[in-house]
């Protein structure tokens, strides 16, 4: 029997990317261009569980086909140390570094590297960048750093990377920088004195895929396995995701499973326990870790914004929770840059997460 394509979890590679076709042309072609090229340049934004870190495991493919060095990281304490790292022992793997380095693999796929000696010489960040550089323009390759999750991120470290890979692209070097983060975040980055220069990269907003598209992906993948699903419940499923990629891979997940144990068919119950079972896990696994850092004022603004069916207005919310023009301004700022809610139309704003009105409502009637 086929194993379950779907893999509901942070970054993993769902089975089909749906709705993305072309998003990395611009990137791919900057890999052939080299040093200077605009798609070298790229910032993914968009909500949770929208699939901005599958996105950067494609980029990683891509680079690698090309014969690229990677180095990726997640905009935690101290990344930039970590990318210095990476750099060092790229640069004593392709230079003249000590002998019991090695690289295991070189080609097509990208570099493939074991080591066994830590490194035991400190050199300036870009120093060191502007060594492994000339080395890898010197192979007629390059370099692409990715950093996740740059809403997280110290701004002190961010503005460094920034202003030294701009330092590095103006030097002609061979260098591509991809960052990945909530839109809010990726605005403010853009707006900072010394990142300035991203205006210039290639931004792109991951937005929910098509309903239809899912639709066709998930009855296409059935019918490979030999699973007999009605079209009626391939559409209620899909329509159940609301396009969100996270929730495809964990609708999809559980819809597998319980064919699997029905024989390979699927009946009206058992796709709703499915459905049922993959919400049940978005909100524990996406919706309480986003609402962990939200203060009490904050959650209850957001009830708030439950009581309404769709989009809220910002006048409406003011009165509901009888506050001030200015306060209300200032919840839907924090929540913006919590990628909570998003901008949904002239002074209206909506929840930028699938499932988190829903789960507010069931709050509110706790």
């Amino acid at each position: 029997m086929i194993e379950n394509p779907f893999r509901p979890s942070a970054g993993a590679t769902p089975p089909e990317i749906i709705g993305r076709s072309g998003l990395l042309d611009e990137f791919k072609y900057g890999l052939r261009l080299g040093s200077g090229a605009p798609g070298l340049l790229t910032i993914f934004t968009g909500a949770r569980g929208i699939g901005k870190t599958v996105m950067l495991g494609e980029v990683h493919d891509a680079a690698r086909q090309e014969g690229w060095a990677v180095i990726a990281e997640t905009a935690t304490e101290g990344f930039m140390g970590r990318v210095g790292e990476e750099m060092l022992s790229l640069t004593q793997e392709l230079g003249s570094g000590p002998q019991n380095r090695r690289i295991t693999a070189i080609g097509a796929a990208g570099f493939s590297i074991t080591t066994q000696l830590a490194p035991e010489r400190q050199v300036a960040w870009r120093k060191l960048g502007e060594e492994l550089l000339h080395i890898l323009d010197n192979k007629h390759t390059g370099l692409i750093i990715t950093v996740d999750e740059i809403h997280a991120a110290d701004r002190n470290e961010l503005a460094q990377l920034a202003a030294s890979v701009q330092h590095f692209i103006q030097d002609r070097m061979p260098i591509g920088l991809v960052f990945a983060g909530l839109p809010a975040a990726v605005s403010d980055l853009l707006n900072e004195g010394v990142a300035t220069f991203l205006r210039r990269a290639d931004k792109i907003d991951l937005h929910a895929a098509g309903i239809r598209d899912v639709e066709r992906s998930f009855a296409s993948i059935f019918a490979t396995a030999g699973f007999r699903v009605p079209p009626h419940l391939v559409q209620k499923a899909a329509e159940s995701t609301g396009g969100y990629p996270f929730l495809i891979q964990l609708v999809g997940y559980f819809l597998w499973r319980e064919a699997e144990n029905n024989n390979g068919t699927l009946t009206d119950a058992e796709a709703d326990r499915a459905v049922q079972a993959a919400h049940r896990r978005n909100a524990r696994t996406v919706i309480e870790a986003a609402l962990s850092t939200v203060s009490a004022k904050d959650l209850q603004f957001l009830r708030a914004m439950a009581q309404d069916d769709g989009p809220s207005i910002a006048g409406d919310l003011g009165e509901r929770l009888k506050a001030k023009t200015n306060l209300v301004a200032n919840y839907r700022s924090r929540l913006l840059a919590a990628g909570l809610v998003e901008p949904a139309g002239h002074g209206k704003i909506d929840f930028a997460i699938p499932g988190l009105r829903q789960y507010l409502r069931n709050l509110n009637t706790d």
